[in-house]
């Protein structure tokens, strides 16, 4: 098995505030300077790094918005989300859990600080990640995972290394909750000081690592600290991760799509055409209603 290797690190890019209440750095595609294609199917990562909001009475977050053609996946590391879209969905996103929405052919939704952690105040650190559907299934039924930390699998690693969670794809056989349209792995590596993890997917899949918390080495590279992303090329099949110390690591790797991107803002089709019709839906009111 050749092995992949690291394309190059990305350090956080400058952090921007969507809405009130997530201050994201923008990984996908700004941090990395490129095309949508390069990561394709993950078409955009905000990541908002560790960051402390004091308490409030009014719940911080996003007002309506929409999205069509797409998933929204949101993992939650510190803090708590709540949510509710116009297809009747709605809950909260607590430490440790997933938010996996298919907008498909479009909902309205909002997403806010959880009124508890609000009033409180508290660290809030999360991943939201944007996965591109399949020209064939962009305008199919929009639906809805919530998924618990408790119903995530965990697979125990060798000699007290720590713990892998499968959320989507599957590790050493432990195939993940959520249920994905096209080849998509989203694992948490929670390894202790000097854990080691392997991993293996197909060559031509693009994969990244964003550093949780902690500092790695991936195939015995030079340290790659908190906050940073390794793209890794699309040479080889397997590499390695080691924690310096105790660390979380989120690895994303899917399977490219190779489909034509046509996206503005929250819409993302394949045609300009398909853009067009996606506003003027949205304009009359084709996507639900939510307040």
């Amino acid at each position: 098995m050749k092995t992949k290797n690291i394309e190059r690190v990305v350090n956080p890019p400058r952090p921007h505030m969507v809405g009130d209440g997530f201050r994201v750095h923008n990984y996908i595609p700004s941090g990395l300077g490129v095309g949508f294609e390069r990561m394709d199917p993950f078409i955009m990562m905000d990541y908002n790094s560790k960051f402390y909001f004091p308490p409030t009475d009014q719940p911080r977050g996003v007002g309506v918005h929409p999205h069509r053609g797409f998933e929204t996946v949101t993992i939650a590391y510190k803090g708590k989300v709540a949510h509710h879209d116009s297809a009747g969905n709605s809950g909260v996103i607590e430490e440790g859990d997933v938010q996996w929405m298919t907008a498909a052919s479009g909902v309205l939704h909002k997403e806010y600080h959880e009124e508890n952690f609000s009033r409180e105040g508290g660290d809030f650190q999360m991943v939201q990640l944007w996965v591109n559907l399949p020209a064939k299934d962009k305008m199919s039924t929009p639906k809805y995972q919530g998924i618990v930390n408790s119903e995530i699998k965990k697979v125990e690693l060798s000699e007290n290394a720590g713990v892998v969670e499968v959320i989507a794809g599957e590790y050493l056989g432990t195939k993940g909750s959520a249920s994905t349209f096209t080849p998509v792995y989203l694992l948490n590596a929670k390894l202790n000081i000097g854990g080691k993890a392997s991993f293996n997917f197909p060559a031509d899949y693009n994969t990244a690592v964003l550093v949780i918390e902690g500092k790695i080495r991936i195939n015995n590279s030079e340290e790659i600290n908190t906050d940073s992303l390794a793209l890794m090329a699309n040479d080889g099949e397997g590499f390695n991760i080691e924690a310096s110390g105790d660390a979380v690591v989120l690895v994303i790797s899917g399977d490219p799509l190779n489909e034509p991107i046509a996206a503005q803002g929250p819409f993302v089709m394949n045609t300009r055409a398909e853009l067009v019709q996606a506003i003027s839906d949205y304009n009359m009111g084709k996507f639900g209603y939510l307040e």
